[in-house]
């Protein structure tokens, strides 16, 4: 008996990572019924309210407590919605793993911590500026994890 192979695939709240995420089992898991040929791995990078405030320009301390409640909600929510998508796909085995971070640094250290074969992410089509001044998440992890990345997008018509 081998060991299954590990898939990551970074989940957030957005339409293009549940996307990603119901592409995902659609083409790798649900067909295969027993031969599910990876262990998955769902991982959430939680944004750390400090990068945040810093973002926002000079704001009082008193919110932080309120922006991690906030983050931790958002973070339970995903978790369960992952959880709920692979049920319904009849995926029972997943881990949804949360780490706090710079999703960039979370999902290559992610793949180096499980030994992932793969990387999944859903593109989330910016345009040309907002990636300028984001940085593409897909761009950074396709150069710098140790493993091969699978960018999912939505095909046009389907929007």
């Amino acid at each position: 008996m081998s060991m299954k192979q590990i898939m990551v695939i970074a989940v957030d709240d957005s339409a293009p990572s549940m996307y990603a995420l119901e592409w995902t089992l659609d083409h790798f898991f649900t067909p295969f019924g027993s031969l599910q040929p990876f262990q998955l791995i769902a991982v959430h990078a939680r944004p750390v309210p400090i990068s945040i405030i810093q973002l926002a320009g000079p704001a009082t301390a008193e919110i932080i407590p309120m922006m991690e409640i906030d983050l931790k909600k958002a973070a339970g929510r995903i978790t369960e919605k992952v959880k709920e998508l692979c049920k319904k796909k009849s995926v029972n085995e997943v881990n949804v793993e949360v780490m706090e971070g710079d999703p960039r640094d979370v999902l290559c250290e992610a793949v180096d911590k499980h030994h992932a074969t793969i990387l999944v992410l859903g593109s989330h089509g910016y345009g040309i500026v907002k990636r300028a001044v984001l940085g593409s998440v897909s761009d950074y992890c396709a150069h710098h994890a140790h493993c091969s990345v699978m960018i999912v997008k939505k095909p046009k018509n389907k929007e």
